[in-house]
Order: structure tokens, then sequence, then C-alpha cells
């Protein structure tokens, strides 16, 4: 799922407590916002231990906790990898290397079967040597030789991060290299000799989201504070920060502001100047290619439609009135879900029906374009990866729920496929099948969604049914594998429904902005067909149906329950959004107010409150045993959400099972043994709620 896990990328944090006072009389559950504070970690701990007495005595446990932590050290999967300067470059964790070792092959090496590999960072290594309980964040190289690198590191998982810098050649950490202490920053070359910076500078210096507000260029070798300031944004903006582009030989340096989660200025410094791009503020820009600069529109704009992409030179922006011509338009079910460019090409891939399909623009005489599909089957998730601008071949990676992860080279000139790796299947898929399916919201709109299980599947409303869904900051949820799901859950007699409901991106921007603010009902009623269809085609019925979901979705799993308890016998709810009041006080929270409203204006407070679920809880329901899980080093989305509901729902007398990881940030775990311990109590507790 690594395409979906993204959802809210831009996330940053403020002080864990920060607005404490004005809610201390109305919220007696206040005091659990304390991240790391004595009593609320004591009243953790506790819920911890019940949770995992009961989770991990069943007998099914220590099996399906086997089963996972297998699949995820299984050293046959594919080891994705990005190519630089004639090198393959891949982070890897296993058995054996459980913080996770990043490491390097050939191309003729990475081609083979079993490659041979030269670890350049062992993170295991690190993290013992420092004391220091890293895990690794990603690394920056600086084009074109990619030997000198921003590698990111984070203590437990959280966004939080150490930025380092490190030579590749001697396989160490620069001595007095770029370095930044514990942050939420924004860090990238420059040049060899300087980067782009925005980081917690300061009093003052981050945005009321947590985020870098001021974006300066560091020289090498000198200090921090003698930075040059080259963008300054206002508080109540969400973020900023700088990068260098390279097209055709010429290196292209743009600064972006955030004003908010959905709008944005971006600009190119230009002979000291920085030059606005007169594009709408909600637009994407989507990056540079052969001298020009593209664009995805999310309204329409001069006679372009809503979703469009479109591009004018970049050359042309100091003009009073550029010229934009189109690349390529959406339709009533397609959406473009991204570009990416070579040195002659550009590739769009394109959402039909929340399916992928790829295809190759190349430039033409009088602005025309050569228009090639590439051949993949268009029934699932299509990933394409590791473009460059100074070559034509590229990856694309192909899975579906039946099908797993296949690693493809692409000649860029022929469009040819050869298949280079995939990984193992870890159950008998041609035991199940995948059906695509709509439901009708309460407001008529046909809403897809996939439905996987048993060829023999009988339906009589008996059968252990999971319901996923997300819903939210524009993110599709598309066909993926899970040999984890196949093996634990498929395998099992369980059936797994994907509900791709409004406010996602699988039918682009309009899909999205229909659940937005006043209009996030709608989200909800979406899920709420799909469960409900489910039970009228006799799949499954209330007792046997659970659903799951996290972030976003853990905001809509707890208002799935508090809305419509009488749906559902199971909820898993990760890492979740509940309390819609104070959302916006804590940690990132302030950014996420284009999706959701400002709590604290009384006329948006009025349709928050609506689905609140930390405030639409009530004694006289009656509500399934719900599973909230969370991490302490959580710090986009503060554990306190699921603490105080957690809280209020025993006090209520409700029986609910918690489980905090001390570690692992917004995903939750960090590591394989936490990955694979977690998604087995979640199992266990579907078996035992469902079966």
């Amino acid at each position: 799922m690594k395409k979906h896990i993204a959802a809210a990328t831009a996330l940053c944090a403020l002080s864990a407590i920060s607005g404490k006072t004005m809610a201390t009389q109305s919220d007696p559950y206040l005091w659990l916002e304390e991240v790391e504070g004595e009593k609320p970690l004591e009243w953790v701990s506790k819920q911890n231990e019940v949770s995992l007495k009961y989770l991990q005595s069943s007998p099914a446990y220590q099996n399906i906790y086997q089963n996972t932590l297998d699949i995820l050290n299984d050293q046959s999967r594919i080891p994705y990898a990005t190519e630089r300067a004639g090198y393959y470059y891949n982070f890897w964790k296993d058995a054996d290397h459980v913080r996770g070792i990043y490491r390097r092959t050939t191309s003729e090496e990475y081609k083979k079967d079993n490659p041979k590999w030269e670890t350049i960072l062992d993170l295991d290594a690190l993290a013992k040597a420092e004391g220091e309980n890293w895990v690794y964040s990603g690394i920056t190289c600086h084009y074109p030789k990619y030997e000198r690198c921003l590698v990111r590191l984070s203590r437990g998982g959280a966004d939080a991060k150490v930025v380092r810098e490190f030579d590749i050649p001697t396989k160490s950490f620069v001595k007095d290299g770029f370095y930044l202490p514990e942050a939420k920053s924004t860090i990238s070359f420059y040049d060899d000799n300087s980067v782009f910076v925005g980081t917690d500078f300061g009093e003052g210096s981050m945005t009321d989201s947590g985020y870098p507000r001021i974006v300066k260029i560091w020289q090498r070798g000198t200090p921090l504070k003698d930075a040059k300031t080259i963008l300054e944004a206002k508080p109540s903006s969400i973020n900023v920060g700088g990068l260098t582009i390279y097209d055709n030989d010429t290196s292209y340096h743009m600064l972006y502001e955030a004003t908010s989660f959905y709008t944005r200025n971006i600009f190119q410094i230009s002979n000291g100047n920085k030059l606005k791009l007169p594009i709408p503020e909600d637009s994407d820009f989507l990056g540079l290619n052969n001298g020009k600069f593209f664009v995805k529109l999310k309204s329409s704009w001069k006679g372009f439609e809503q979703a469009e992409v479109i591009y004018a030179n970049i050359d042309d922006i100091k003009k009073e009135d550029i010229k934009f011509s189109s690349l390529v338009k959406p339709t009533a079910t397609r959406s473009i879900e991204s570009l990416d460019f070579t040195k002659s090409a550009i590739l769009v891939t394109v959402l039909d029906d929340v399916k992928n399909k790829v295809f190759r623009y190349i430039p033409k005489a009088n602005g025309q374009w050569q228009v090639d599909q590439v051949n993949f089957p268009e029934t699932g998730s299509l990933s394409v990866f590791d473009t460059d601008p100074d070559r034509d071949d590229f990856f694309v990676d192909y899975s579906d729920f039946l099908s797993p992860a296949s690693l493809y080279l692409v000649n860029g000139q022929s469009l040819e496929i050869t298949k280079l790796k995939g990984n193992p299947s870890h159950f008998d898929s041609s035991k199940f099948v995948t059906q695509q399916k709509f439901a009708t919201s309460k407001d008529g709109t046909k809403i897809p969604y996939f439905i996987v299980h048993k060829k023999s599947l009988k339906l009589d409303g008996k059968n252990p049914t999971l319901l996923y869904g997300y819903g939210g900051f524009e993110v599709s949820i598309q066909p993926f594998y899970s040999a984890s799901i196949g093996k634990n859950w498929l395998e099992q007699g369980g059936v797994f429904v994907l509900a791709n409901i409004r406010g996602g991106g699988e039918y682009g921007p309009r899909w999205h902005q229909a659940a937005l603010k006043e209009n996030r009902h709608k989200s909800y009623e979406d899920f709420e067909a799909v469960a409900e269809q489910l039970i009228a085609d006799k799949v499954t019925q209330p007792q046997h149906l659970g659903i799951q979901g996290g972030s976003n979705g853990g905001l809509l799993m707890g208002a799935a329950f508090t809305r419509r308890p009488d749906l559902y016998n199971a909820v898993i709810c990760q890492v979740p959004l509940l309390d819609m009041k104070r959302f916006n006080k804590l940690l990132a929270g302030a950014s996420w107010m284009g999706e959701y409203g400002d709590p604290d204006q009384p006329e948006q407070w009025e349709y928050i409150k609506t689905y609140s679920p930390y405030h639409n809880l009530s004694k006289d329901k009656q509500y399934p045993k719900v599973f909230f899980t969370t991490s302490t080093r959580d710090d986009r989305v503060h554990p306190g959400h699921a603490r105080k509901m957690v809280a209020k729902m025993k006090d209520m007398g409700f029986d609910v099972l918690y489980f905090e990881n001390i570690e692992g940030g917004h995903a939750g775990a960090a590591n394989n043994e936490q990955r694979a311990m977690v998604k087995s109590l979640e199992y266990v507790y579907l078996m035992d709620r469902l079966k």
C-alpha cells in the first residue's frame, strides 16, 4: 500500500499541549494530551496491559504473528531501487537488519536473482554506536554525481528528524558537514556547497502548523545563524521550502509557500529575484521538462477544465500574458494521477474507474504530442518511478489484490517491457476473485468499491467481512496486494472490501472537494452505503462486519461507529483524529483546517460538531467493542485523540481495547517486529469479533 499511505505528507507539529487552559473545565480528559507525562503514560501502560493480555492469549496469535513477520522479512521480496550515476540504491530491512541498511549494487548485478550488495550505511550499527533509537527516514543526494547526500534520521519514527550530510564514496558522515538538530525541517541542495533550509531557527520561525516559516540559503562551512533569508511566510501559512530542478543541463532554483493545505505560491529564483509563477494558488506544480513547466488545475481557469494538466515555457513567466497549452484532460471516469519526466518524454499515469493506465507523451512539431499507452494490465495499480532527466528507460511496479507486486524495466524508446523481479505469493490467489461494484449513496452518487473473496463464497450473510476506507486529502486508495491480508484473513474465510468514498482523489479534485468541510458527512454516507450494500447482497450482516481505517481514516472509523453503531461489530481505529473541537490546536492539526474547517469559528463548528466522534458519544447507544491503536511518538496526529476517546468511553461503561506503541510515529510501528505484532493484534481482534 505504499501509494496510499501517503495521505497528508506535509503534516507537522506544534506544542503537544497548546491551548490547554481553554478547555480545562469542559474536558476532564485533557490531561491525557500531555504526551510523555508520568500520569498519562501510566494510564497508557495499564490500557496496553489489558489489551495485550486479552489479544495475545488467543491460540491464533502466535501463528498469525509468525506468518506476518515471515512475510515482512522475506528475503525474496523485491529490493526496490533507485538508479543514481550507474549504481542501484536500496534500503533494506530483514531479520538480520532490524533498523535496516542502505546499500547499492551495479546495473548488471541488479538484474540477477540474487544481486551482490555493498552496504553504504548500517542503521543498526549506527544506532548501537550512538545509543539512539534511529529510524531511517530517507536520503536526498546531490545531482549529478549523487555522492553528497542529506540523510534524515528519526528518533522512534517521529516526523521530526535529525539531518546529517553523508559522503557515499567514504561511507561516512561529513565532518563539519550540513547538520540540523531534531526538528520538522525542509532541506535540499541548492548547489555543491549550499542548501535551501527551513527549520526551527528559534522563536517565531515556525508556522502555526509547526512547519518552517522561513527559507534560507546556507553556505557550507558557515554557521546556520548566518544563512541568508530568501523567503518568509506568514505564521498562518502551512510551510515553506526550496528545491533545485535540473532540466537539460540547466538548474532551476524554486521556492514554495503553502498558504493553506490546498493553496500555494511557487517562485523561481532568477538573477537574485523571486519570480512568482502566474498560476492559480490551488493548482499543483508538477515539474519541469524541456524548458516547460507543468501544472494540474484544481479549478477551471482561463478556459481550461478542472483537473486538466497544462503547460507553458518557464522563460515566459516574466511576460504579462503567458501562453498556456493543454497536455491532457480528465473525463467523467478518468483523473490524472501523476506526471513523470524522462530525457525526451513525459509519462502520464491516470486513474480510470480506480484502475491505473500509463501513457507516454513525446513532443512533436507545432505543439502536438505523440501519445502511446504502455502495455500493462488495466485491472490494478501501476507506479512509475526512478525516472531521470538523463535517460529514457524507467521502472514500473504493478500489483492488484491477487497479484503480488512485479517490477518491470520499460525501454523508453520502444516501450518494450522486461520483468526484472517479482514478490513471492504467500497465499494461493487462485482460490479467490476480485470484483468492482458500485453502491448508491444517500444523494444518489455511485460509490465504487472492490470486494475480494473466495470463489466459493456463499451469500448467506455469515461471512466475516472487513471494510476499509480513507476518504480524505485527495488520496486515492487503489487495488493493492497484501500478503498478510491474504494469509491471515482471506485464507481464514474472510472477505475484504475497499471503499472508494468521496474525499479521496479517485475521480480527481471534484471527488475530493465534494466532501470538504461542510460536506464532510458525504464521506460517511458513502461508507455507510457500501456497508448497507454488503448487507443487502447477503455478503455479510452487522454481527460479521468489521471496519478499519487510520489517520483521516481513523476519523472515518470514529464517525462510522458513533453515527451507525448498528452496522458494525468490529472497529479498528488507527492513529485517529477524534476530538474535532481541538484538532487544530494539537500537533499538525492547524494545517488540516482546509480539509475540515476551523472549529474556533462558530458557524464552522456547527457542522464539525455533527460528526466529531469525541462529542457524539452517547451513553444511550450500544457501541461495538472498538480497538483503538496509536503511537506515543506520533507527532503528526496527537495520541491524545485516541487516549481521550478511550477514557471517555470507559467512563461511560463501554468495553473497548487500546494499544499505544511507545515507538513508531504516525506509521504506528518502527520496525518489522512491531509491525507484525500490531497487525497480529488486529487479526486476532477481527476473528474474535466477527467469526
